[in-house]
This record gives C-alpha cells, sequence and structure tokens, in this order.
C-alpha cells in the first residue's frame, strides 16, 4: 500500500466462519453461507464507496467437494440464486464481475450462470469483484505452467504471471482472513507474495 494512499488499492479476503455462524445458532450451515452473502454485499458497497479498485473473495475452493453432500448442494443452489438476485444491482453500481476457478466439473446450470453474471457486468468500469469459486493456488499455477507449455513460451516469472487466472488484476496489497485460522488455505499463493495479512476472530457474517 502507499503511504500517502492508505486505501488498499485490492483486498482478498478468505470468508471463513460461515457454518460456525449458523451452528451457535441452531441453524443449518446453508443458513450460515445466506448469511455470508448478505455480509458480501455490504463489503461490496463499502470498498467501492472507499476507493478500493478490486475486491477478490475466496467463495468456494476446490477442497470443499470434500464438505457433506447435502452442504455442497445447497451452496450451488444458493450461488445460482445469488447470482441472479445480486447481479442487476451490481450492474446499477457499476461493479465489474469475474467468476475465477476451474470449471470444467461444474454443472451446465452453474457455469451458465457464471457466464451470464460475467456478461450483464462486463461493460462496468467500477470496482472489480473477483469470486474464486472451485479455485485454488496451486490449481492456478499449475494452469499457467500448463498453458505456457501450450503456447510454447519459457515457464518465467513474468510469463507465468501473466497466465495466472488473475492476470487482470494487481495482486492484493492486504489479504483478511475471518472465522480464527491463521493460514491462507491455498489462496492466492503466487500473489499473496507481499501481501499485508490479516486474520481476525470474528465470523465471516458478523465482519464489518
Amino acid at each position: 500500500m502507499n503511504p500517502s494512499h492508505p486505501t488498499p488499492n485490492h483486498v482478498a479476503i478468505v470468508m471463513d466462519g460461515n457454518g460456525r455462524w449458523a451452528t451457535r445458532r441452531f441453524l443449518p450451515r446453508v443458513a450460515g453461507h445466506k448469511a455470508g452473502v448478505d455480509s458480501l454485499r455490504r463489503c461490496v458497497r463499502i470498498c467501492a464507496e472507499r476507493g478500493v479498485s478490486v475486491l477478490t473473495v475466496f467463495a468456494f475452493s476446490s477442497e470443499n467437494w470434500n464438505r457433506p453432500q447435502d452442504e455442497v448442494s445447497g451452496l450451488m443452489e444458493l450461488l445460482a440464486m445469488a447470482i441472479g438476485r445480486e447481479v442487476p444491482q451490481l450492474v446499477k453500481d457499476g461493479v465489474r464481475l469475474y467468476f475465477v476457478g476451474e470449471r470444467a466439473g461444474l454443472s451446465p446450470a452453474i457455469k451458465l450462470s457464471l457466464e451470464k453474471g460475467e456478461a450483464a457486468t462486463a461493460a462496468n468500469a467500477g470496482l472489480i469483484l473477483n469470486v474464486c469459486f472451485n479455485y485454488g493456488g496451486r490449481w492456478d499455477m499449475a494452469q499457467a505452467a500448463r498453458r505456457l507449455v501450450v503456447e510454447g513460451k519459457p515457464v518465467t516469472e513474468s510469463n507465468l504471471d501473466a497466465a495466472l487466472a488473475l492476470a487482470h488484476v494487481p495482486d492484493p496489497d492486504l489479504i483478511i482472513r475471518t472465522g480464527g485460522e491463521q493460514r491462507i488455505s491455498n489462496f492466492l499463493l503466487w500473489q499473496a507474495a507481499y501481501s499485508e495479512l490479516y486474520f481476525t476472530d470474528t465470523l465471516w457474517p458478523d465482519f464489518d
């Protein structure tokens, strides 16, 4: 971050604690994820108001497929519903939406929802919102290396950086993780090289 401009240009967040938030309230875990969407909505608005240019959030990691099947199914349904509900407001607010991650194993309906969300906001020039879905930092570096091999380019730092899934934005200045864990859990492994890290015990639905 530039000392003369204390607002970070790019903020990334591991949105952790939705399930525990619901459990503590004797609610199904998917209720926590719904509350997490509400928290993300507030976060997008505040970032735009405070001059943040890029917000990247870890919504669903490649490891999350190991969660109970009913929770995964609920997350997929919630994603589709959230895209349909939130995208019109994102369009109105000038937010450009990107979904970052592996799409090969996703259902046709989910892939179509992601594509529609990106297309609807493609002309926006305000805050960039990257939603990392079915994403992992190791996957990102591996797919970038494969791309360079296919294109016949040498695997250099600059070429690898340009082939990563988040090459359209600068590296994050600040990475936040809610929920009490002090690790980055395979999130933005390459891009986090010089990021400031902030960990909080606050669960994601309560974060502001």
